[in-house]
């Protein structure tokens, strides 16, 4: 496949979808992909019924627009659906979340000053292990277009990625966001289950909800159609480049390989968030929260799987989000599951500054959405 390359200038000019009339989800998604993106997709479900809003194109150099319910990557929005299997079992009384790791893989947290004896299923979920985040070591390799062409094809087994963060001394177990985790979440689900993450995610939640588009592909690399072109810009003012073919070694796990539309998100949050999957208790458990540093997208805690945002009108959202090379994602419901909205976007940059822009935008239109 040729990957397709263009100056970052063009994304600009794109004309929006929608015309006089707009929504203000329009209006606000128009807003975010002015801030250089390619093409986004918002999906707002409501009681009052679905509004959708599209901008931008589907692929540069064309005037395609971006389809109407495209397959997504959802990234780390995988990490929601593996937290909830784990409280599955704990509800089953399979497991405990106070359960050492050591208890369930004997010998893997080692080395280094990791230890597995001291680490828990909680704090798995709850990012609070102090583990180090092997992505950390995978980010260097593809540190160029040239590297990412190269590098995309690699495949890594859990246990090599696990290998990767023991070779680090752990950090203090405080909260702080680690892949890691939730490979050794993957880890304990087969350990306890004899099966991996994606049969139990197949039959207990997308089974159950007939989320029909969504998908656990593996480490086949290639986005279904329908589908928008993903893009990745390496250094500010540069080029845009297609990486829509995932890097295997970051998109192939528990920690976040899920495909999905905009449609099953919302679904499955809303499902999740209303108690659906989840006895009262491990929702509680799923609910309670540590603090998050401060950042642009206005989350201020974690619980396990979940971020919570409040809301500038009252009350707050539930939440988590999904980004790799070219693409981000954030799925999100009220409190009580009645508004929930999927937001894609189909271009990312290496550029704080840029990426920070973006997630306040994106931060103006969840609000709005939410509030309204």
């Amino acid at each position: 496949m040729v990957l397709l390359v263009v100056e970052a200038l063009l994304v600009t000019s794109t004309p929006a979808v929608a015309g006089p009339g707009q929504t203000q989800l329009q209006r606000d998604l128009d807003a975010l992909r002015e801030l250089g993106i390619t093409g986004a997709l918002a999906r707002l479900e409501t009681t009052e019924g679905v509004q959708t809003a599209r901008s931008g194109v589907a692929e540069l150099d064309t005037a395609r627009p971006v389809p109407g319910n495209p397959l997504l990557r959802a990234g780390s929005v995988t990490k929601t659906f593996v937290a909830t299997v784990v409280l599955q079992l704990a509800a089953e009384g399979r497991l405990s979340l106070s359960d050492p790791v050591e208890r369930w893989l004997p010998g893997v947290v080692a080395g280094n000053g990791n230890d597995g004896r001291r680490v828990t299923v909680r704090q798995l979920l709850q990012q609070t292990s102090g583990l180090y985040d092997y992505a950390y070591d995978i980010y260097p390799t593809l540190s160029t277009p040239e590297d990412y062409r190269r590098e995309r094809w690699r495949v890594a087994h859990p246990d090599e990625l696990i290998a990767l963060a023991m070779r680090h001394a752990p950090a203090d177990q405080v909260w702080a966001y680690s892949n890691t985790n939730y490979v050794l979440a993957d880890m304990s689900i087969n350990s306890v289950t004899g099966h991996d993450w994606t049969t139990e995610v197949r039959e207990q939640i997308i089974a159950p909800l007939r989320l029909r588009r969504t998908t656990m592909p593996g480490t086949w690399p290639f986005l279904p159609s329908p589908h928008a072109h993903n893009y990745q810009q390496w250094t500010s003012g540069g080029p845009l480049v297609d990486t829509t073919i995932a890097v295997r070694t970051l998109d192939s796990g528990a920690d976040g390989s899920i495909i999905s539309t905009a449609e099953d998100l919302n679904t499955f949050i809303t499902a999740l968030v209303g108690g659906r999957l989840l006895p009262a208790a491990q929702l509680a458990d799923m609910q309670t929260l540590v603090d998050t540093p401060p950042d642009p997208r206005g989350h201020t805690g974690y619980g396990l799987g979940l971020y919570y945002h409040p809301l500038p009108c009252g009350g707050g959202s539930w939440t988590h989000g999904g980004h790799g090379l070219g693409y981000n994602v954030e799925v999100t419901a009220t409190d009580d599951g009645a508004t929930r909205l999927t937001v894609a976007e189909f271009s990312r940059s290496f550029d704080p500054a840029t990426e920070d822009a973006r997630a306040a935008a994106r931060r103006t239109l969840i609000e709005g959405a939410m509030c309204d």
